[in-house]
């Protein structure tokens, strides 16, 4: 997969987060987004559970995002369903509602990335590149692998734009 830089996340709401998280306020962070159903068996038993070892493992060095992206079954998973879904599973990493398309298929966010469906799982790097990608199941050991390695990189070099160029 070539690398492509993550684009602006477009949600509607904004769970278990004070101030919503932006492509500029993550960049210099490596960023692990999960991207579910909270009505999909995979995301449930596997993405779900996946990204909360994430979040446990790497603590502050690793930002997790979840993206509730709903393709099927609308009236079932409401904000407020899903409100209640976060609270039960206990996951405490904020988690945005991707925005709906004004053509009722796939959500804004989903579209823009190309998702194929539910759960994926994007790592990006501190530049803000989408460096992996998996649909479905992500090994373990090998994701850890990538996150580790994405830690130890250097964080991009930002020119000092206050700095005056002679």
């Amino acid at each position: 997969m070539a690398d492509r830089f993550l684009p602006e996340l477009a949600v509607s709401q904004w769970f278990n987060v004070s101030s919503p998280p932006t492509t500029a306020s993550l960049r210099g962070q490596v960023v692990v987004i999960e991207a579910f159903q909270m009505l999909c068996p995979g995301c449930v038993t596997t993405g779900l559970p996946q990204a909360q070892r994430v979040a446990a493992t790497f603590g502050p060095d690793v930002v997790v995002l979840g993206l509730h992206t709903v393709f099927e079954h609308h009236q079932a998973m409401t904000p407020v369903s899903l409100e209640a879904f976060l609270h039960e599973y206990r996951i405490t990493f904020p988690v945005g509602v991707d925005q709906p398309s004004a053509e009722g298929d796939l959500p804004i966010t989903m579209r823009r990335l190309g998702l194929r469906g539910t759960p994926t799982l994007l790592l990006v790097d501190r530049a803000g590149r989408i460096r992996a990608e998996a649909f479905g199941h992500a090994d373990d050991l090998a994701l850890g692998a990538q996150i580790a390695r994405l830690i130890d990189e250097p964080a991009p070099t930002v020119p000092d734009l206050a700095s005056p160029t002679t």
